[in-house]
């Protein structure tokens, strides 16, 4: 009786251990968005051994049903130095120098500008301003700062 409680327990206790061992079913979180892994496409594929972040360990996971994406896509680059036409695009033909050129087109010219309104007459300035101006006495003050008021306590 013994023994096979211990059994029961043992293996109770040892299932826990083997539940991270499954495989997993890729579904990306939004639309068009691809999940690589190690160059791969994973969307919507199924992944066996992906243990994430755990500590120290790095298992290289087997992924069934992706497709494999070029890190550095071909995209036909055009070098106008090797001497090579590009594979699309517009063909450019250089005319010869010794041909009939068109008649030169009429000048045109255009111009634009602005300026203020002008300004009304203005009413609070004399016609004829006096020859001198006084100025206010200052009563033998040079200091023109104001003073706080003394406030008694």
């Amino acid at each position: 009786m013994r023994i096979g409680v211990t059994l029961a327990i043992l293996m109770a206790t040892t299932s826990a251990a083997f539940a991270g061992g499954g495989f997993e079913i890729v579904i990306p979180g939004r639309a068009g968005v691809p999940i690589i892994i190690n160059g791969v496409d994973a969307s919507y594929a199924v992944v066996e051994g992906d243990w994430g972040l755990e500590k120290r360990t790095h298992v290289q996971p087997t992924i069934y049903g992706g497709r494999y994406i070029d890190p550095v896509p071909n995209v036909g680059h055009y070098y106008p130095s090797a001497g090579n036409l590009p594979g699309y695009g517009r063909l450019e033909i250089e005319p010869p120098a010794n041909r009939r050129l068109p008649q030169p087109a009429e000048s045109y010219h255009q111009s634009w500008s602005a300026q203020s309104a002008p300004l009304p007459a203005q009413s609070s300035v004399p016609v004829e301003p006096p020859a001198i101006i006084y100025a206010p006495q200052d009563r033998g003050r040079h200091d023109f700062r104001p003073r706080r008021p003394h406030v008694p306590f």
